[in-house]
C-alpha cells in the first residue's frame, strides 16, 4: 500500500490461572476457563474463520500463557467444558419455554440456545475439543502471531530478589509454547506487563526478540525514547520493547469513556442466575446454592441510572459495533497521519488487552474487532495492521534505552502484588525459591524417585508464584480460593523438600499432588541451577 504512514498492533493476552481439580467438581473457579472458551476464545476463532472465508487480509498478535495452554490441553477439562455447555443448553430449553410470554426475551432465549449449541458443535465436532491446534492454524497462514508467557504468570519485579526464579518462569515459558506451536517464539508478553531490568539477560539467553510492557516503563526509559511510544526501543541486550498505546487503549479498555460502556451493549452484571426465581435456577448454579453468572443475560446497559435497564438488542449491539469500529479508524487515521509528519520510521500504535475483555467483559467486542479488521482492509487508510515481529522485521534499527521498572497496574507498579492484604505470602514465595535454587544445585544429576520429587517441587512452587492469587487478594474476590492456593503450594513444596533432604520421600503422597499439579510434565528441575 502506497500511502502507508503507520502501523497498528492488536495484542490479546489470554491468560488463566492454572485451576485443575480431579478431586472434585464443586469448585466454581474452574468455570473462569468455561466462560471463556465460549465467551472469548471460540468467539475470536469464528471470526478468524469468517475473515479467512472472505479472503480478508489482517494480523493479530496473541499471546496464549502456559497454565491455560495446560488447561486447554488437559482431557478432564475438556470433558467438563463439554459438560458445562450441555448443563447451559438444558437451562436454554427451559428458557425459551418460561419466556414465551415475551417476544423481546424469547427472541433472546432462542439465540442463547442456538449459540450454546453451536459452541458444543463447534468445540466437539470441528475442532475436536483441541482449540491451541485451532488457533495454531491461523499462526500457520500467517495472520496470527502467537507469544508466550511467563511459565506461571509470575510477578517479575518482585521475584527478582532471586533471578534464578525469573530465569525458570521465562525458560519454562519458552518450553511449553514449542511444545505446543512446535517452534520458537519470538515475543513474549511480560507478565502484568511487569518489566524490571534484572529480566533482561533470560529473555536473551532463551532467544526471545520482544516484549510487550507498559507506557511509562518506556516512557521514562533512559536515555528518553526519541519517538516515545510509538516505536520500539532496544534493551541492552537487543530486546526490543513495544509501549502500549495510552489513546487507542482508553478507547477500548474504559467502561467508563470507552466503547464497552456504550448503552446498547450487553449489560455484564445482570444475569438469569441472579435474577430467576430460586427454586427455578438452583439446579444451575452452584452446588452450595450460592447464585452465579449462568451467561445468560437478557439486558442492555441502558442507562448510567441504577436499576434502569431495558433488554438487550442484537441488531442496536452491532449498530454500535459499527460505530464503534469506524471511531476507531478513523481515530487511527488522525493519529497516524500526526505521528507520521514527524518520526523518520513509520510509527506503530501497539493496542494490548486482556483476551477476555473481548467477548466475557465486552460481549460485543469479537465482532468489534471483526467489523474493524474488515473496514481497514477495504477502506485503505492511511495505516496497516502489523504484529510486533512483522514491525522489527522491517525496521531492526531502534534507539538503544533501559525500561523503566513497571507493570499494568493500577498506579503502574507493584502495589496491586505487593500491599498490606497480601504481604504476608511474599516472605514464604522467596524462601521457597531459595529452596529450590539450592535443591537444584545439592542434586544436579538426580534420577528415579528423587528426580520425580524435584521436579514436582519446582512445579509446586511455579504455581504458588502466580501473580493472579496476590492481585484476587488485593481486590477482594475469591479471597478464600487464591489464599488457600498459596498455601497450599507452598505447603506441598515444603513437605517434599523435607522428604528430599532427609531422604524419606512418600511416593503415595507425590503421586497424589502430582496428579492435581499436573502442570508442566516436560518440566526440568534443573533450570534452577
Amino acid at each position: 500500500m502506497k500511502n502507508t504512514k503507520g502501523y497498528v498492533s492488536f495484542v490479546l493476552h489470554a491468560h488463566l490461572p492454572f485451576i485443575h481439580h480431579p478431586e472434585s467438581e464443586d469448585y466454581l473457579e474452574e468455570e473462569w476457563l468455561y466462560e471463556a472458551i465460549s465467551e472469548t476464545y471460540i468467539p475470536l476463532l469464528l471470526n478468524f474463520k469468517k475473515l479467512e472465508e472472505e479472503k480478508v487480509d489482517f494480523r493479530i498478535t496473541m499471546n496464549f500463557s502456559p497454565p491455560l495452554l495446560s488447561m486447554l490441553d488437559n482431557k478432564l477439562l475438556q470433558k467438563r467444558y463439554i459438560k458445562y455447555l450441555k448443563k447451559h443448553i438444558e437451562l436454554c430449553e427451559k428458557e425459551v419455554q418460561r419466556t414465551s410470554y415475551d417476544e423481546r426475551v424469547n427472541k433472546l432465549s432462542h439465540y442463547y440456545l442456538d449459540r450454546y449449541s453451536n459452541d458444543l458443535h463447534v468445540f466437539k465436532d470441528i475442532y475436536n475439543c483441541n482449540l491451541i491446534e485451532a488457533f495454531k492454524h491461523f499462526q500457520d497462514i500467517g495472520v496470527l502471531e502467537i507469544i508466550t508467557c511467563g511459565a506461571t504468570h509470575g510477578y517479575f519485579p518482585i521475584l527478582c530478589i532471586n533471578e534464578k526464579t525469573i530465569r525458570a518462569q521465562i525458560g519454562i515459558g519458552v518450553e511449553t509454547y514449542k511444545k505446543y506451536f512446535g517452534k520458537q517464539p519470538r515475543g513474549i508478553w511480560l507478565p502484568e506487563c511487569g518489566y524490571v531490568h534484572q529480566a533482561d539477560k533470560y529473555l536473551k539467553e532463551f532467544g526471545l526478540e520482544y516484549i510487550i510492557t507498559e507506557s511509562h516503563g518506556i516512557l521514562y526509559a533512559n536515555p528518553a525514547p526519541i519517538y516515545g511510544t510509538f516505536a520500539p526501543i532496544s534493551t541492552e541486550n537487543g530486546i526490543a520493547a513495544f509501549g502500549r498505546d495510552i489513546e487507542s487503549s482508553k478507547q477500548v479498555w474504559s467502561s467508563v469513556c470507552g466503547y464497552p460502556g456504550d448503552f446498547n451493549y450487553r449489560e455484564f452484571y445482570r444475569d438469569i442466575g441472579y435474577d430467576a426465581d430460586y427454586d427455578y435456577i438452583k439446579p444451575y448454579i452452584a452446588k452450595n446454592g450460592v447464585r452465579v453468572n449462568t451467561g445468560i443475560k437478557y439486558h442492555r446497559i441502558t442507562s448510567k441510572e441504577e436499576g434502569l435497564k431495558d433488554y438487550y438488542d442484537l441488531q442496536w449491539a452491532y449498530d454500535s459495533v459499527c460505530k464503534h469500529s469506524g471511531h476507531f479508524f478513523d481515530s487511527r487515521v488522525k493519529q497516524i497521519e500526526e505521528l507520521s509528519s514527524y518520526m523518520e520510521v513509520p510509527p506503530i500504535v501497539l493496542c494490548p488487552y486482556d483476551a477476555e475483555l473481548y467477548g466475557h467483559w465486552w460481549y460485543e467486542g469479537p465482532d468489534f474487532l471483526y467489523v474493524l479488521f474488515k473496514k481497514i482492509f477495504y477502506d485503505k487508510g492511511n495505516f496497516k495492521l502489523i504484529t510486533p515481529g512483522e514491525y522489527i522485521d522491517q525496521y531492526p534499527q531502534m534507539q538503544m534505552c533501559s525500561p523503566c521498572i513497571s507493570s499494568w497496574g493500577a498506579n503502574g507498579y507493584s502495589e496491586v502484588w505487593l500491599n498490606e492484604s497480601n504481604d504476608y505470602a511474599h516472605k514464604h514465595l522467596h524462601f521457597a525459591g531459595d529452596r529450590m535454587v539450592e535443591l537444584a544445585n545439592e542434586f544436579p544429576n538426580a534420577k528415579g524417585l528423587l528426580k520425580k520429587a524435584l521436579n514436582q517441587c519446582a512445579r509446586e512452587l511455579l504455581l504458588a508464584q502466580s501473580s493472579d492469587w496476590l492481585f484476587i487478594i488485593t481486590h477482594g474476590t475469591m479471597v478464600d480460593y487464591a489464599k488457600k492456593r498459596i498455601k497450599v503450594h507452598i505447603g506441598r513444596f515444603n513437605k517434599l523438600y523435607e522428604q528430599i533432604k532427609n531422604n524419606n520421600i512418600d511416593e503415595i503422597f507425590l503421586k497424589f499432588i502430582s496428579k492435581q499439579d499436573c502442570i508442566f510434565p516436560f518440566i526440568d528441575y534443573t533450570i534452577y541451577k
